[in-house]
Parts: structure tokens; sequence; C-alpha cells
């Protein structure tokens, strides 16, 4: 009773004292406000080193230009991404941060496969909030840099910060819009990154805070106020046994944790005949590796081995939250991987759903045998598409870094959708190879219709997961997402902290809304 309690108290501190609180727009007269204003890079040969956003020219006119006379004085041009602090030249701000932006209307480059404009957005205005922030500062106003939705994404983004569980925490900081009346694609870059805010959120989680039941209640929780267009069934592992999934029980068996399988149903078309898009996430809430047990360094990062649940569920609250008007169904099969003697051993052979028969040479892969029977169920519903969102192998971190989360697909219109929504967002994607060659790897197998790992080890490993996984599948449209590269961020991406990324939520949720106003 008491973890309970705890835990329910930890759920109610998140949703009500952080998760909406970079979005408010009210302001106090307690607050110490600041100000976030942009400039742009000249071009060679044009006269200054900078040029003001619209928001910052009126500001510095308002000013009679001193701002301008400051820039100038204050030490070479800023490079994109940095910023610049003035103090005491507002009255109503006495903290301004001028951000450098980069080249203005820079575009597409097809080469970063990204809107170099947008994503300049994202960093230098995350910067700008951070360096407020870290000066006590409590509500900012922010320039929209000349788009309003990723601006409102890089103060989100890089004003997260999961310290629920410390006793000094950074300061809390609201933020609304300056100097633009575009509030809607503001409200909607906020409603974006909030949504990837509830994904690291959840992978941030320690995992004796975020059980397969705490994930699902919290979900639920998050969606109570969509009820009219949402439908959740928390399913048992009774319902698990029911529906045969031989494989996802498999994992489940050395844990005392009961498993759930999540299923999420947002009816936003108005068209209730529309085929809905499939999205399926794992959801393994902590990964030991099971008897084939991981070395112990950094099996605390296992936590967040649910970043395909949480990725997929954040991103049906955000569609949800948008009002898309298209028809999502969501699975995760939740559970903890952990060895004990009632534990799934190497060797044993498991059926799934579909009557397939796997060997379980390695316990540690484990995903592929949860989402196996999740796709198999999947597919009752006749999606239009399908999905599936997965931290599945360490090959794919050693093959793409964190540039990008692999795509493996069976479908070159699925892959333009997903990409084409990546290049929106920043958070990209990149397709990987879906040969035969990768199959037999997995199908030459000496006791089992497949073998859970392929036949020479480690070589492919990325590619021979989705080989596995496609034995599962019959749809032609069926696209698998490895984010196992990307469930973490260091540095490498400016506008988010170091810690669990939440990625690629923004992505799925720009393909949703591509899928819905396609219609």
């Amino acid at each position: 009773m008491t973890m309970f309690l705890l835990r329910r108290t930890i759920r109610t501190a998140v949703w009500t004292n952080h998760f909406r609180q970079f979005s408010a727009s009210q302001t106090h007269l307690s607050e110490r406000k600041g100000l976030v204003l942009g400039v742009f890079e000249n071009k060679v040969g044009e006269k200054g080193s900078l040029q003001l956003t619209e928001a910052a020219a009126g500001f510095d006119q308002s000013l009679s230009g001193k701002l301008s006379e400051l820039l100038n004085i204050s030490g070479p041009a800023l490079k994109k991404g940095k910023s610049r602090i003035f103090y005491g030249i507002h009255k109503d701000f006495p903290c301004v941060a001028v951000v450098g932006l980069g080249k203005k209307n820079a575009g597409v480059c097809g080469m970063e496969n990204w809107d170099t404009t947008k994503e300049s957005i994202r960093q230098a205005v995350s910067a700008g909030c951070r360096v407020l922030q870290d000066l006590e500062v409590n509500h900012v106003e922010v320039d929209a840099c000349g788009d309003a939705q990723s601006a409102a994404e890089g103060a989100i983004l890089g004003l997260f910060q999961y310290d629920q569980l410390k006793s000094k925490k950074k300061t809390k900081v609201t933020t609304q819009l300056y100097g633009s009346a575009d509030l809607v694609s503001w409200e909607k870059g906020v409603t974006y990154a909030e949504g990837q805010n509830l994904a690291r959120l959840l992978m941030e989680a320690p995992a004796n805070h975020i059980t397969p039941t705490t994930f699902a209640n919290t979900i639920e929780e998050r969606l109570a106020a969509f009820s009219e267009q949402v439908t959740i069934n928390k399913r048992s592992q009774a319902w698990i046994e029911d529906q045969q999934m031989g494989a996802f029980l498999s994992v489940t068996k050395g844990s005392d944790e009961p498993p759930v399988f999540l299923e999420i149903h947002y009816k936003g078309s108005p068209d209730g005949t529309q085929a809905p898009l499939l999205l399926v996430g794992k959801g393994i809430t902590f990964d030991s590796g099971g008897i084939s047990l991981k070395p112990s360094p950094s099996m605390d990062a296992m936590r967040a081995d649910m970043g395909g649940a949480a990725t997929v569920c954040s991103s049906i609250v955000t569609a949800a939250a948008l009002k898309l008007p298209i028809n999502i169904i969501g699975l995760a099969p939740l559970c903890e991987n952990m060895p004990s003697g009632k534990a799934t051993k190497p060797g044993d052979v498991v059926k799934a759903r579909n009557g397939k028969t796997i060997q379980v040479d390695n316990t540690d892969a484990e995903g592929r045998l949860i989402l196996a029977d999740a796709l198999c169920y999947g597919h009752t519903f006749n999606p239009r598409a399908i999905v599936n969102v997965a931290t599945l192998t360490g090959a794919i971190d050693v093959a793409l870094g964190s540039a990008a989360a692999a795509v493996f697909t069976n479908s070159d219109w699925l892959w333009e959708q997903l990409h084409k929504a990546s290049v929106v967002t920043g958070d990209r994607v990149w397709r990987m190879p879906l040969f035969k060659h990768y199959t037999s790897q997995v199908t030459d197998c000496q006791l089992a219709d497949l073998n859970n790992i392929g036949k020479y080890s480690r070589s492919g490993g990325a590619c021979t997961a989705a080989a596995f996984l496609r034995e599962f599948v019959t749809a032609p449209h069926w696209a698998h997402l490895d984010i196992a590269g990307v469930m973490s961020n260091k540095d490498e991406i400016p506008y988010l902290r170091k810690g669990m990324s939440g990625r690629p939520t923004r992505t799925l949720v720009e393909f949703a809304s591509g899928l819905a106003h396609s219609d």
C-alpha cells in the first residue's frame, strides 16, 4: 500500500506541477520576466553582420535603436545557437536574451534531411530560454523568429528537466509568444513538445516507479480528458493467455510484476468506418536481459526500454490533444524482463499467437517476442498501415548512432510519409534494408520455425531483428522503427538536455497528422 501511495503521489506531482508549466501564458506580479529575441546572419556583402527578426526590430525601435547598438559593441556577431544577455534595457524585461538563428530562409537541406531554418530556431530559442532559467527568470516571452511552432518546440523541449525526485529543482518557467499573432502555430508547437516531454518523463522515471501497471494507469490518466474520442483497455494476464500470446508470456515469466497489454482506440475521424492507423510500441519497463543477463554497467538505462511504448502512447495523447481527424489504435505489450527460477531459458521453444514456434536462444532478444504477438493481434483491426516502434537492438546504435531512427519497411509509400514527417520535425529517420538475405538467418533454425537471433550472431543484428518481425506481418504497409540509437541524449541534440530523449514522438505525430489531412 505504501508503494502504491508513493507512485500515485509521484504521478500527481508530475501531471499537476510539471507537465503543463511550460505552456502557461498567465503572468503574475511576483514573476521575474525575461525575453528571447532572434537575429539572423546577414549574407556576405550585406550591410551589417546581423539582421533582426520582425519582433526584435520592433523591440529595438521602441528603445530607439539601443538593442542594435549594444549588439554591435558587445562582441562579435552572434553565431547560430549562441546567446547574449542584456540587463536593464527595458522596464518590462529585466533580462533580454538575444539568440543567433543562422542564415535566414535556409530551408530544407537534402544532405541533412531536415529543415535547417526550423532546426536552427529550435536550437536558438532553447539556448535563450535555458540561460534565462539559469538566472532564475520564471516567465519568458519568446520571439516567433518567423516560425512560431518551431520556437515553441525549442522553448518547451529545452526547458524540460526531470527532477521530480530531487530536493533541489530547476526554476519552473512559464512561456508565451511575443510579438506575433500566430498563436495557433505556437500552441501547436507547445502540444507537440509536451507530447515528447511526456515520453521523456516516462522513459526517465525509475523502473520501480514506472511498472507495467503504473505505465498503463499514467496513460489512462493523460487520456481521461479525451474520453469521448478515446477507449482504453488494460488487458490482464488472463486475457493475454486467452489470446495465446505465448511469445509475450515467455518474456513475462521471470518477473513478479504482472504484465499488461495496453490497447488504446482514438476515434478522431468523422468517418467511423475509416481504417485505423496502427501504432505498436515495445513496452519493456525494465530489461535485465533475463537469464542472458546484461552487463551491470549502464543497466540502469534499461528503465527506458519501454521507449517504443512511451513514444507511441505519447503520440496518441498528442493526436487527441490536437483533435487530429484520424482513427488510431495503439498497442503496448508491457512487462519486465527479469531472471528467476521461472524465467525462460536459452534454448526454450515458445509458440506465438499465429502458431509459429520460436527457439529463444537469447533471452535478451525479448523485444521482438512481445512485438510478434502484438503485431499478430493488430492485424485483426484491418489497419491502413502498421508502424511498430522499439528500442530493439544495440546494433542499430552502432550503425546510425543518435542521428536518426532506423526504418525497415515493406512499403515505399509508408517510407515516404515517415521521411516527409521527419524532415519537418528535425527528428530524422533513415531507411534500412529488409532483404530476404536476413530472413534466412532467422528461419534456419534447429528446433523451431524461427530463432530469435540471427545464426551469424551479431552480424547485421538490427536487420535480422527486423526480418524476424516481418514473419508476423501480412499487411502491405508496415514499418518497423528501431529507436535504440536515439533513446537517450548526451549533447547531440542541442535543445534536449542530457537524459532520455522521447524521440521520435514528434515525427510520429507529424506522420499521423499528414495521413489525417491527406484523406
